[in-house]
């Protein structure tokens, strides 16, 4: 169908281009809002006929009559129908339709997958998320966050970039400070509680003093002279609770550490851990500032060193400096972003909490007053919002282990990987959302991802009792079946679960450029449910053989493109259920 679709364009913008030149470039189709109108529906006579000066529905009987003419259309169109003020409705053969089961198992896991379009030849793309400081485990922010960056990752790849996972965090500072002041308390006995903890009125930094049972683990596993490893770096500990210095690189790398279990968990892995300590050991804090005076974009006022980035569309200037000489938080990060443009990276994706939204329009003002030749609006942003998480009823907002809150590996223990992979991703970023734990682990059509999954089941099983049917005979080759005669498949189920499958791979693109995953949830439950259907309406494996292998071919087209988009999530696709 793919090809019939090409074909179809092809000739609808070559007599678009006959009635107005230009007009050919925005050759469209869109889908009906009515099934029962057709398979396709064109409006470009509505939209040329102001230009034109004629009446729409006269110029759609003139662009109907030309497209009945052309032999794309006479081979792939059964009808083509007038509507409205100048609707085209097509109708497609059913030999258009049927074209999409060939070209999905010719696919295969390929399918949807598109050649790296004119304008991003050689550009890569780094996605930054999760960026996590190591000072507690992953909290179920984090997994939301860790869940938009993979699949974010996964869609460029199937639009042919080269992306780059990347994990930025802060591997020193305030927050650094506090854990390592933390574990050291408690290595030396104290608690929570007792009267030498700090409290908020003698200690401005008490309030973030982290108290959950993790602070145990890591200050006994200190004592222990442990040697913990994570991805990024390694470190052993030497047991004395007055060497502070040691207290700290053993925290941070035992944090990391657990981090790593998280990510494992999850089945996630990066290319690079970028440490923001670097950014001011290799001299680019300072380079960046240096070149932001140099271009008369900073002035000094009140003792601090402020940033113009009121002319860049801020509604304020921002302190780069403060009076104590240290620098506020979007400095480094200016000058992070000029290293991966620097880097090569073109495109870049931040993945960030929606509190990170005040920082956006200081980075890009830094950017641009550095003139460094980066363009307006880099980097891209995918700002989210929290999670809150219900158990039996009731919202659960601490873990035992992390004491504030409750973390990534909670969520994946009590459910599953996929589970909290398909449901982090089933909605728009930016908007609130409720896991329901009690809905993850039901085996019901309610719950998303079983639904999906268990269609994909469903279909295997299928499969495996045609193929222990034919056993003795040398059949029952799935691969075999892209060459069947499909002409049996003219049901409307049938039909309507062909017409599904073709939207995928437009799907995928349009999921990319927005860089919307949930776009690939709701397919994938779209898709189900035409299945499902398709399945409670026609009896596969019949006794007529040529109809059997032609319903055999479209239900493994079928679990192809549900495996193949619950791969983008990251989730599995089990055969039996």
């Amino acid at each position: 169908m793919l090809t019939a679709k090409n074909e179809l364009l092809a000739a609808l913008a070559a007599e678009l281009e006959v009635l107005s030149p230009g007009a050919g470039a925005k050759a469209a189709f869109e889908s009906p809002k009515v099934a029962a109108h057709g398979d396709f529906a064109c409006t470009a006579a509505m939209q040329l006929a102001k230009p034109l000066k004629l009446n729409p529905r006269a110029l759609g009987e003139q662009l109907k009559a030309a497209l009945e003419a052309t032999p794309a259309f006479q081979r792939w169109v059964s009808a083509i129908e007038i509507a409205g003020p100048g609707f085209l409705n097509i109708r497609l053969q059913p030999a258009a339709k049927q074209e999409i089961v060939r070209e999905v198992l010719a696919a295969g896991e390929r399918f949807g997958y598109q050649a790296k379009r004119s304008e991003e030849q050689g550009q890569q793309v780094l996605v930054e998320f999760v960026s996590a400081n190591p000072t507690g485990p992953l909290h179920v922010g984090h997994g939301r966050q860790a869940a938009l960056g993979d699949a974010i990752c996964n869609l460029f790849a199937t639009q042919g970039w080269k992306v780059h996972r990347e994990f930025y965090y802060n591997d020193a500072g305030v927050q650094i400070d506090t854990l390592t002041k933390s574990t050291q308390l408690r290595a030396k006995g104290f608690k929570p509680g007792d009267d030498c903890w700090p409290t908020d009125s003698d200690n401005p930094l008490a309030k973030n003093f982290y108290n959950g049972d993790y602070i145990a683990d890591i200050a006994e596993a200190f004592k222990a002279k442990a040697t913990v490893k994570a991805d990024d770096r390694e470190f052993t500990a030497n047991g004395d609770v007055e060497d502070y210095d040691n207290i700290r690189q053993f925290a941070v790398a035992y944090l990391r550490n657990e981090q790593d279990k998280d990510l494992q968990a999850f089945n996630l892995h990066f290319d690079e851990y970028y440490l923001e300590s670097s950014l001011y050991t290799s001299g680019r804090v300072e380079a960046t500032v240096n070149k932001l005076v140099a271009n008369g974009k900073t002035y000094e006022q009140d003792g601090a060193l402020w940033l113009k980035s009121t002319d860049y569309g801020d509604d304020k200037d921002r302190v780069m400096r403060k009076q104590d000489g240290t620098f506020t938080y979007f400095v480094p990060d200016v000058a992070y972003h000029i290293a991966k443009w620097e880097r090569g990276f073109t495109k870049v994706v931040n993945i960030q909490g929606t509190d990170h939204h005040g920082t956006i329009a200081r980075v890009r003002a830094g950017l641009q007053a550095a003139d460094v030749g980066i363009p307006q609006g880099y980097p891209d942003y995918v700002l989210h919002t929290m999670v809150r998480v219900v158990k039996g009823g009731e919202e659960v907002k601490i873990s035992k282990r992390a004491g504030s809150y409750v973390t990534l590996r909670d969520l994946i223990e009590w459910t599953s990987k996929d589970a909290v992979r398909f449901f982090l991703l089933s909605r728009k970023p930016d908007t609130e959302y409720t896991f329901d734990v009690d809905l993850a682990v039901a085996q019901n059509n309610d719950n998303p991802v079983y639904y999906v999954q268990y269609a994909h089941a469903r279909i295997c099983s299928v499969l495996r009792a045609w193929q222990e049917s034919v056993q003795a005979a040398g059949g029952g080759d799935v691969a075999l079946l892209k060459d069947v005669d499909l002409s049996a498949l003219e049901g409307p189920q049938a039909q309507a679960l062909m017409l599904q499958l073709a939207k995928y791979p437009e799907m995928l693109t349009a999921a990319a450029d927005g860089e919307a995953p949930h776009d690939v949830t709701f397919y994938l439950r779209d898709l189900a449910a035409s299945y499902h259907s398709y399945y409670d309406a026609e009896r596969i494996l019949v006794d007529d053989e040529a109809v059997k292998k032609a319903r055999l071919a479209l239900v493994a087209a079928t679990a192809q493109v549900l495996h193949n988009g619950l791969a983008v999530l990251g989730v599995s696709a089990p055969a039996r259920m």
